[in-house]
Order: structure tokens, then sequence, then C-alpha cells
């Protein structure tokens, strides 16, 4: 796929993802409506959130698609990881509140009305929201969307709560155990706060150029080392993520008799091996005499 196809591609999701965001959101505000349950109450708050993050994923993918300039020689991309800060915060606040309300109902409880069809409008709401996830990660992986495979856990997360809560909320009508509800939100509350700092988490190593994860360095120092006959050795690697991309540099050091048209070609053997690996990735290749070998880092095959 071009570039060009997967920001198409991106954008074009995103846009769904709104669409679907506020869906999701009429349907389970119409099922807190429906029955006056804290648990479905917080379900609902929750996809205010997931509304505001697919608006901030859209506007962070626009973003991100724009090409180099002279103040962002680099690009644009890491503008994906503002995105999924800002989830991760939306989704820290809900989770506030919802334990809020879980506390004003656990000193008030009260059974909820028209369960059952509560219930099932809910029910519609989490099918959507766990099809749309599975969407979403699978453009996000294809395309390597940091804001795409944020948004996709998040849905994911959503529906397991929402499961529970569909669970929870049922038991309730069923036993009269009004203490259930504001418990169930409670507990959703916890599930969307750990979910939420993960994310936060996770993006701030992206914004910080967090190396790729160990194996995939480790595949990377293979690949340099296969693809790199006729080189020494290459050392000081160094790897970062930013949004979509990946970044690789290393110097690679060849016999001091090489030719630069020589050297050239083995840089060039690594670069398209390293690309079809990574996918979208940028390669610096600094080349050095023998003389400056370190005798340690990758040594070429």
């Amino acid at each position: 796929m071009t570039t060009t196809a997967a920001q198409h591609r991106l954008q074009f999701i995103a846009g769904a993802s709104v669409a679907v965001a506020l869906g999701v959101l009429a349907l389970k505000a119409g099922a807190w409506w429906l029955t006056g349950s804290v648990a479905l109450f917080a379900d609902a708050l929750e996809s205010v959130v997931n509304v505001a993050a697919a608006v901030a994923a859209l506007i962070a993918i626009r973003l991100s698609a724009l090409p180099p300039d002279a103040n962002h020689p680099y690009g644009h991309a890491k503008a994906e990881y503002f995105s999924a800060v800002l989830e991760g915060a939306l989704i820290i606040v809900a989770a506030l509140l919802i334990l809020n309300e879980a506390w004003m109902a656990w000193l008030s409880p009260r059974a909820p009305e028209q369960a059952p069809l509560g219930l099932a409008v809910s029910a519609v709401a989490t099918g959507v929201n766990a099809a749309w996830a599975l969407v979403l990660r699978r453009h996000g992986l294809l395309v390597r969307s940091p804001a795409l495979l944020a948004d996709s856990r998040h849905l994911m997360a959503d529906v397991v709560t929402s499961v529970g809560v569909l669970i929870g909320v049922g038991l309730v009508a069923l036993t009269g155990l009004l203490w259930l509800d504001p418990l169930l939100a409670a507990l959703t509350a916890l599930n969307i706060l750990w979910s939420g700092t993960r994310l936060v988490r996770e993006s701030v190593g992206g914004l910080m150029d967090e190396a790729v994860p160990a194996e995939r360095l480790a595949r990377i120092r293979d690949l340099v080392g296969v693809h790199g006959a006729g080189a020494l050795e290459a050392h000081d690697l160094r790897t970062r993520h930013s949004g979509r991309y990946t970044f690789v540099e290393f110097h690679l050091v060849v016999p001091s008799d090489m030719t630069v048209a020589d050297a050239h070609d083995i840089c060039d053997r690594i670069e398209a091996a390293l690309k079809e690996e990574l996918g979208t990735a940028v390669i610096t290749i600094h080349v050095e005499p023998e003389g400056k070998a370190k005798h340690r880092g990758v040594l070429v095959l």
C-alpha cells in the first residue's frame, strides 16, 4: 500500500469512528434514560469520551498526514501520540466522574426501570462497539497507526466493561439487590481508570522516542548482519517510533579500500530489507572506514 493510500484509508476510518461513536453514545444514553441505572450511566459517560477521542484522533491523523516542512523536517507523525495522550486523559476524567456518581447512588440506591428494554438497547450498542474495535485494530496494524490502535484498545475495554454492566444490571432487576448497581459502576470506573493510565504511559513513551520492542530490535540486528555482506560491522544502532514511522540509524564500518559506490550498494541492500520488514521506515546509515571499528554491535556475516 502506498503512503498516500494509507493516509486516505486512515482518514476515512477515523471519520467513520466519529460517526460510530455518536451512534453508540445515542444508544447508551437511551439505555440509561430508560432504566435510570447508574451503571448504565457510567457506560454512557464513557461513550462521551469515545466521541471526543474519535474527533481528536481524526484531527491528529489529518495533521500527521501533512508533509515535512521547514519547521518540521521529520514530518508531523507524532501528532497521533498527542491524540492518544488526550484520549487517556479523558478516560481518567470520565472514571473519576463515574466514581462520584457511583458513590451518590450507593448512598441513595434505586431500582432500574424498564430493565429489559434498556438492556437490549445497551447490548446493541456493545455489539457495534465490539465490531468497530476489531475494524480499528485491523486497519491500525495495517497502516501502523498509534491513534487507531489506541482507539481500538479503548473500545475493546469498553466492550468488556459493558458486558459486565449488562450482566450486573440484569441481576439487579432479577434479585432486587440495589447495591449491585453502584458497585458495578465503581468497578467499571476502576477498569476505565486502569485503561486510561496505561494508554497515557504508552503514548508518552512514543513522545519520548522510546526504542522499538526488544524482539523487533533483534530482528533489525539480524537483517543488518545478513544483508550487509561486504561490510565489517555495524555499531551504535538506535531506533525510535514516530507515529506510523520507525526510525533506524547506525554506523556501518567498511574496508578502507572499498569504493563509495560499493559501500552505497551495501547500504541500499540493508535499507531495502529493513523497509520490507518494518513497512514505513526512515533509515540513516553513517559509513565509516575500518579504522573506526569498535568491535561491538552487529558483526556482518
